[in-house]
């Protein structure tokens, strides 16, 4: 764990909350990612990783919850969280903090084992606003369990909410790697119903793996329908400019 330190962590594995501070000393110096020890919550076990070098986005700070050892766990499990990141300062001033509702929360299943926010802010904003005190991050971690499944038949029919949207459950590992690359995909979605909602993200689903073809493949008619829903995806107010 180098010289970072996580304090006031609770080794109970079934409490519904638990709250810890991770410290990091020398941050400047780290380029590989760091994890803090683990941490009981909603009967399993969970830790945090900082990428100081960020993940998908590599001019930003990312911070991350994951659920230790998934695979120990059993058939179908599922949690439901309300996650809290705080970036402090030495003095314990609150400078950013990042967090889900409980009504929203973040799902991890077997599919799904990590979440977390690959944007928290540009690594030239580290030096400014007291981020970086003595080379040091903090960041004070809060983590609330809303929902515990320990077991359920999985038929790939089950539905899941994550962040806003009914999906199946085949369908979370591709819906999370979207929301994790571009977090603002649907910040300015119209839509509020879910049923209205699940189909326009079963839209912009065919619409992906029908890109995944060579360009050269299409036919005008294809072209045409991909341009169509690409246009009807964007009035709705889902953010493509990366498709």
């Amino acid at each position: 764990m180098g010289n970072q330190m996580q304090k006031s962590i609770s080794n109970t594995r079934n409490q519904k909350q638990t709250s810890f501070t991770f410290e990091i000393d020398n941050f400047s110096e780290k380029k590989a990612a760091i994890s803090s020890s683990l941490f009981g919550c909603g009967g399993c076990e969970w830790y945090v990783t900082v990428y100081p070098k960020g993940y998908y986005c590599r001019d930003h700070l990312a911070v991350i919850l994951n659920v230790a050892s998934p695979k120990s766990l059993r058939t179908g499990w599922k949690r439901k969280v309300s996650p809290c990141f705080v970036l402090l300062n030495q003095s314990g001033k609150e400078l950013q903090i990042l967090s889900t509702s409980e009504e929203e929360g973040s799902l991890f299943c077997d599919k799904v084992p990590s979440w977390g926010y690959h944007k928290v802010l540009p690594l030239s904003k580290l030096t400014e606003e007291e981020f970086l005190e003595n080379d040091k991050l903090i960041i004070k971690v809060e983590v609330k369990l809303v929902e515990a499944v320990h077991e359920e038949e999985v038929t790939g029919k089950g539905m899941y909410s994550l962040n806003g949207f009914q999906i199946l459950y085949t369908q979370v590992l591709l819906v999370s790697k979207i929301f994790a690359r571009h977090p603002d995909i649907a910040v300015d979605f119209k839509p509020k119903s879910q049923v209205v909602k699940t189909a326009y993200m079963n839209v912009l689903l065919g619409l992906i793996e029908t890109l995944r073809k060579p360009p050269q493949s299409f036919s005008e008619t294809e072209l045409s329908n991909a341009y169509s829903k690409l246009r009807e995806l964007t009035e709705a107010g889902f953010k493509l400019d990366w498709l």
